[in-house]
């Protein structure tokens, strides 16, 4: 097989999330249909029109040592742990070059997030204004560079075959899970560790979110406020954590007898061209992502039973989304069972992709579909446009190969759709 036309295979899952400190805590909770949003309890709260937000469910000092974490932004604390699990359960004991079955020169990183560092950033120049220019920590620029989450996977795995840093706000975890699938594809590397992080639960970027209308005001009932495809929804909720996945070449993973949990099929990627903020409203860019991936891979429609959508809840949004599945698929939508997993984790940003890219590997290894929990009220045109699991997880087919989708979008028109298949 030549290098350009590689299979890509998903041998690792890593996640640090509202819903639980790992993958497997993850995952149990999606499936349950928890929330993990919850008041939030900090000082400046108060003063916030939002009061509510996804919050990690396990502090990164109780995973990693504190000297380390001192040294690193919470965006980075979250994408390592969630690195480090992905590693280990791929079946890597150590550093590449010190595990002999991966060399470093065919090892890379995509991390991606879309806002960085950007509680260093805000809290050390209240040092610097408060305290002094001496006390601002010397730490600072490496911790808040957004390409900090990257450089320190990077470090930790030993990557010497590129690491890369996409930012493209909400899109970026899917688009370094892309660029990832690339490098393994034409070549570049056999194994990527490619995934999504942030850490933004801040009082600035709550203030910003909530002024310009963009997140729920529902502060009465935190578990109940992200509500994708309710005809009540009235924005996203903020959460925070990463998802990390390790892949591989199909190749690769079979010399060492790796477990394989899906295929990474491929990536389409668009653009709106129509709004900073908003989305273009019949999701014409969308449809272009969904076409695009299907020209470039040899994903048959047939086979795709899940989406794990984008859906953060915003009216806009959700329904969009879903006439751009319709647009492209027309009524083979109608055996897609469409799960919105932001109503339970809230909206990672720049980590949405690779959190809920380690949901999409997770619902084709066990074929089951999580729910979209709090829809009381199902918006009409998102009932007209899609079958969107409702109140419990679904069982997915049980036989044959089968494939879903994992769509993910950003400010400033960012659209990126992964597909993922059993093998």
């Amino acid at each position: 097989m030549s290098p350009t036309n590689r299979t890509v295979v998903v041998t690792g899952i890593g996640a640090t999330t509202p819903l639980g400190g790992d993958a497997a805590s993850t995952w149990e909770g999606l499936i349950a249909g928890k929330s993990g949003v919850k008041p939030l309890e900090q000082d400046w709260a108060a003063e916030q029109a939002v009061r509510i937000a996804a919050q990690i469910a396990v502090e990164p000092t109780e995973v990693i040592p504190r000297p380390q974490a001192r040294k690193l932004d919470r965006s980075a604390q979250f994408a390592l742990i969630a690195a480090q699990e992905a590693w280990k359960d791929a079946g890597f004991e150590a550093r590449a070059g010190d595990d002999a079955s991966v060399d470093p020169d065919r090892l890379g990183a995509v991390i991606a997030s879309g806002i960085g560092g950007v509680t260093t950033l805000l809290d050390q120049y209240d040092v610097l204004k408060e305290k002094g220019v001496r006390r601002v920590s010397p730490h600072t620029v490496p911790m808040l560079m957004p390409n900090s989450p990257s450089a320190n996977v990077g470090l930790l795995v030993g990557a010497r075959a590129g690491v890369h840093t996409p930012v493209s706000a909400c899109a970026s975890g899917a688009e370094a899970i892309g660029y990832a699938i690339e490098m393994i594809r034409t070549g570049r590397a056999d194994v990527v560790v490619a995934g999504g992080t942030e850490a933004a639960i801040h009082p600035l970027p709550i203030a910003a979110f909530g002024n310009m209308m963009a997140m729920s005001k529902n502060n009465e009932d935190p578990q109940g406020a992200s509500r994708p495809y309710d005809a009540g929804r009235d924005g996203f909720v903020l959460g925070e954590g990463a998802g990390v996945i390790v892949l591989e070449s199909a190749e690769h993973a079979a010399a060492r007898g790796a477990r394989v949990y899906a295929e990474a099929v491929g990536q389409g990627i668009s653009a709106d061209a129509h709004d900073i903020v908003q989305p273009e409203p019949e999701g014409r860019g969308i449809a272009h992502a969904l076409q695009n991936l299907l020209d470039r891979t040899d994903l048959d429609p047939a086979e795709i039973v899940h989406v794990n959508a984008h859906a953060t809840s915003t009216p806009a949004g959700d329904v969009a989304e879903l006439k751009a599945l319709r647009k492209v698929f027309g009524d083979d939508t109608d055996h897609m069972a469409v799960s919105a997993t932001k109503s339970m984790t809230g909206h990672l940003l720049g980590g949405a992709g690779g959190v809920e890219s380690v949901a999409t590997v997770l619902a084709l290894y066990h074929r089951v579909a999580p729910p979209t929990i709090n829809v009381e009220n199902l918006d009409p045109e998102a009932e007209a446009n899609a079958d969107i699991v409702r109140g419990e997880a679904r069982k997915l087919p049980v036989e044959g190969r089968i494939a879903a989708l994992n769509d993910s979008f950003g400010f400033g028109g960012h659209n990126v759709v992964l597909a993922f298949r059993t093998v």
